[in-house]
């Protein structure tokens, strides 16, 4: 049978060069929170970066190890994967990284762009967009819609202190009067 679908996407390099390239990416992720980098790329590494954090939700000494294996800079980064980004997301059943697809980056090549984030992290783009919008229609005396209301919900549902921190960002951003 020809065709079917393929596993990963090859990303235009050989197979060394891709798990540099997807090693080097949840490396940054996890010491910034939060990377800017192509569509296609930001989706691989999310599939990595997720079972990081699997592995690391389990914390025995295979996981550990294989941790180690998928970051570059193991020693710098192991007490944050097993302590923070632990207990973060360790009522989390999935769906740690968000792909937020952006205008591309690159003027010449139009290549699709997208931020790779954290969930739930001081970088969470969709939580200070979705204050952004609640903070605008407070001050325009405006019902919320429903698709803000799910975003509120969803920013606010694993986070500790959810919804005193989302109000807090509130009113952060209503001081910008943006």
């Amino acid at each position: 049978m020809a065709g079917g679908g393929t596993a990963y996407r090859h990303l235009g390099r050989d197979s060394a060069h891709r798990q540099a390239l997807l090693r080097n990416l949840v490396t940054s992720l996890i010491r910034d929170e939060s990377i800017q980098t192509t569509w296609p790329k930001a989706k691989e590494a999310q599939r990595m970066a997720e079972k990081l954090i699997t592995l690391a939700k389990k914390n025995n000494e295979t996981s550990r190890r294989k941790i180690q294996g998928m970051l570059f800079t193991p020693q710098e980064l192991m007490p944050k994967v097993l302590g923070e980004l632990r207990e973060r997301y360790a009522d989390r059943a999935g769906g740690c990284t968000r792909v937020l697809r952006t205008e591309p980056k690159d003027t010449y090549s139009q290549a699709p762009s997208a931020i790779l984030e954290l969930v739930d992290g001081p970088k969470d783009m969709r939580f200070a967009v979705t204050a952004a919008a609640v903070a605008r229609d407070r001050r325009m005396g405006v019902e919320h819609s429903r698709l803000t209301l799910k975003n509120v919900d969803k920013v606010t549902r694993y986070r500790p202190g959810g919804k005193q921190a989302f109000e807090d960002m509130v009113k952060r951003v209503s001081k910008l009067a943006l």
